[in-house]
């Protein structure tokens, strides 16, 4: 029998330091740089550390701030503190009821023992293009606040996520929270993804919200995760909104879709499964979205 080598499963040598408060985070990722990671949660992080994937110098430790933690609501917005754990959004009422897309999403991010541990700030800095809860926050027009030591920035979704495990953040900036606008219209969502088994890292999924003028689609956000390098909106999404939709336009705007799409193919799924998971979907979603708003299921 002839053996291979095994992946080495121990972290080299690394600092540790932890912050006792924001702006101690902040000096401490100014002085190190790109030699330093933040642990939150530390679900992502630690396994790529002992993969050796990534080799930090330092590691500091945020996991006590707890200004980085809480869901609050106020001025139209929906504040959810970096720190917020996978678990306390998926027990939190204010979160289903201004964000169901996110409640739904949630019972989908791995296993229970790491959404007990796992971070949203962590999930969206980690930036896994199969992750569930970038594609949410770009779904739900999501803001993500950052702040180094000169202040703080706003980002768009669509701004933040660019490209496989890349992100608007700096090497000196700390993610600390995310807003949400509070949609006042009815509107409604969808979420699904395909996995080999419950979680599984998705080989397609898609995360949508929509808001409707009585019985159509007058604002559609289709966003799709583990089909490109980072969560996409469709632009045939475009095609659903103000019309009375119907069966063979959904079919056209799925297939328009999938021309979109550039899929990366791995030892997981080829690039024409993925594509055509990513046309499956768009087209379940679209029936959803629009039986939901002809029987007024409607939040």
């Amino acid at each position: 029998m002839v053996l291979g080598k095994v992946a080495p499963m121990k972290a080299p040598a690394f600092a540790y330091a932890r912050a006792t408060s924001i702006n101690g985070a902040l000096e401490l990722l100014s002085e190190h740089g790109e030699r330093a990671r933040l642990l939150s949660g530390g679900q992502s992080l630690l396994p790529a550390m002992n993969l050796r994937l990534i080799s930090p110098e330092i590691v500091i430790d945020i996991g006590d701030l707890a200004e980085l933690r809480g869901i609050v609501v106020g001025d139209g917005l929906l504040r959810i503190g970096a720190l917020t754990r996978h678990v306390e959004l998926q027990g939190s009422t204010q979160i289903e009821s201004l964000a169901p897309l996110l409640t739904e999403a949630v019972r989908h991010v791995a296993h229970p023992a790491i959404r007990n541990r796992g971070t949203i700030g962590g999930s969206l800095a980690h930036a896994d293009p199969a992750a569930e809860l970038p594609a949410c926050m770009l779904a739900l027009d999501a803001t993500i606040v950052v702040r180094g030591q000169r202040g703080e920035r706003r980002i768009a979704a669509g701004d933040f996520f660019q490209g496989i495990f890349a992100t608007a953040l700096s090497a000196e900036e700390l993610l600390v929270s995310v807003e949400l606008p509070i949609v006042r219209a009815p509107s409604t969502h969808f979420f699904h993804e395909f996995a080999r088994r419950h979680g599984d890292y998705a080989l397609a999924g898609v995360a949508a919200h929509a808001t409707m003028d009585g019985q159509v689609l007058s604002e559609l956000r289709m966003a799709f995760f583990a089909v490109a390098d980072r969560p996409v909106l469709a632009k045939a999404a475009s095609r659903l909104l103000n019309v009375a939709v119907t069966p063979a336009l959904i079919s056209d705007a799925a297939e328009a879709f999938g021309d979109e799409l550039d899929p990366p193919e791995d030892p997981q799924a080829s690039a024409d499964l993925r594509r055509h998971l990513g046309k499956v979907l768009f087209r379940r979603c679209a029936e959803a979205l629009t039986t939901a708003g002809s029987v007024g299921a409607l939040r």
